[in-house]
């Protein structure tokens, strides 16, 4: 039940922050439109650093119960860390297209 609501209420911030952007006028970029981006980029952030949060204590907990395991744990950890903070750097990218590119067209 809890990790339905997480996902219902990431969902839904994620659908009002993007058509708050979609919404900017075209030429400029809108104060409406920066702090949305700013609000996704954060967003984004947060929850990519609580997953690498998660995922680090996870592992040192692995490694406390299973030292001979700890090899495969790191390279395990390290995969990890590197395909969440890529989550990051596409959430980025795509602030930076709703910021100064007309998204729908003119």
């Amino acid at each position: 039940m809890r990790k339905s609501m997480k996902t219902v209420l990431s969902t839904v911030a994620m659908v009002l922050f993007a058509s708050v952007a979609f919404a900017a006028d075209g030429g400029a970029v809108g104060p409406v439109s920066a702090w949305a981006t700013a609000c996704g980029m954060a967003f984004a952030a947060g929850l990519c650093g609580l997953g690498q949060g998660m995922g680090l204590k996870a592992a040192c907990e692995g490694t406390a119960r299973n030292p001979e395991a700890g090899g495969k744990l790191t390279v395990t950890l390290i995969l990890g860390l590197a395909f969440i903070e890529s989550l990051a750097i596409y959430a980025l990218v795509v602030n930076l297209i709703l910021l100064f590119v007309k998204p729908l067209g003119a």
